[in-house]
């Protein structure tokens, strides 16, 4: 299992890069985890990638890069690349200290170099072809993009991020391995957009954003696919997930879907969710949001849920355990 994309998946990442801004190697993160650690999640706990039915997500490319023999034993197993704050644009995150995707993708090159310098050309193609490749991401894009546009309509700057997602998802490891994707949720809605309408109404404008890229992603994952017969892929509506959630809290066990757990100020979302300047709430699984934009571990686990058994409304095709299976 290979992982790729942004916070939402980051295991430890950018704790590893000396010069990120974006990081969670701190407390009150990881306070659920089993350690009561931070561990570079954005999470009070687990991520989503974490509980997609399998042990545990894969550990950062960068933790292992100083040791070959532990390099390349656990690339046969599976490696995550992905780095809070990054997009699917090279701009996005850039001077924050972030790896994009498309070095994500340049590292995971160095990956696929390794292992057929250990188990030759043929045995690496093989072995990709089974393994599973993961990617959340776009949201950051679609947060940098407000509140200037750089001059962009909604439609041209959906098409950049299409044209991105269409030219990264080329690489010839993609097209003939199994390919699991999310969309981007409804990010007007996280407490740091709400911050931005005086009654903490979601960011509707933002949310349009959202809605439009999980649309123009579902058609383009369908072209590559017909295009490219090796490809196989489920795709994870996250937009319509969480704003079932949002929409009927108590059918999802939630008593808060505006307010971050762990914070300050209006909506815990003025401050961020560090120690000791934050407060963190202790009934953590009553709450949708943990930080100012990311989900708390039991909403990560219920969207894990989601998408390896949901319905086609949600995860299309086909979910992710049937993608699994199939394979």
């Amino acid at each position: 299992m290979f992982i790729l994309g942004d916070s939402t998946a980051d295991v430890g990442t950018n704790s590893l890069l000396p010069f990120s801004f974006i990081r969670a190697d701190f407390p009150f993160n990881g306070i659920d985890f089993p350690s009561s650690q931070p561990t570079g999640r954005f999470s009070n706990g687990f991520n989503t990638v974490d509980f997609l039915g399998f042990q545990i997500s894969p550990p950062p490319f960068l933790s292992l890069v100083d040791s070959q023999s532990s390099m390349n034993k656990q690339f046969l197993k599976g490696v995550s690349f992905a780095s809070g704050g990054s997009g699917l644009l090279d701009t996005t995150g850039q001077s924050l200290g972030v790896i994009p995707l498309g070095k994500q993708i340049q590292q995971f090159a160095t990956v696929q170099s390794n292992l057929t310098a250990a188990i030759g050309s043929d045995e690496t193609e093989k072995l990709l072809s089974k393994s599973l490749f993961l990617i959340s991401t776009g949201g950051n894009d679609i947060l940098g993009h407000f509140p200037l546009n750089g001059g962009l309509t909604k439609e041209e700057f959906i098409k950049n991020l299409s044209d991105a997602y269409d030219n990264h998802l080329k690489a010839r490891f993609f097209l003939l391995s199994i390919l699991m994707i999310t969309g981007v949720p409804p990010i007007g809605c996280c407490p740091l957009s709400r911050l931005a309408d005086i009654n903490d109404h979601c960011h509707k404008e933002m949310n349009e954003y959202a809605r439009d890229f999980q649309t123009i992603l579902s058609a383009l994952l369908q072209k590559l696919s017909s295009e490219y017969g090796g490809m196989k892929y489920s795709l994870g509506n996250a937009y319509e997930m969480t704003m079932n959630v949002i929409d009927d809290p108590p059918a999802f066990n939630l008593k808060d879907v505006k307010s971050a757990c762990c914070g300050g100020g209006r909506l815990n979302a003025l401050l961020p969710c560090l120690k000791p300047l934050a407060t963190v709430c202790s009934n953590r699984d009553d709450y949708l949001f943990w930080d100012l934009v990311h989900p708390t571990q039991h909403v990560s686990k219920l969207a894990a849920q989601t998408l390896y058994s949901g319905p086609p409304r949600l995860v299309s095709p086909i979910n992710f355990s049937q993608l699994v299976e199939d394979n």
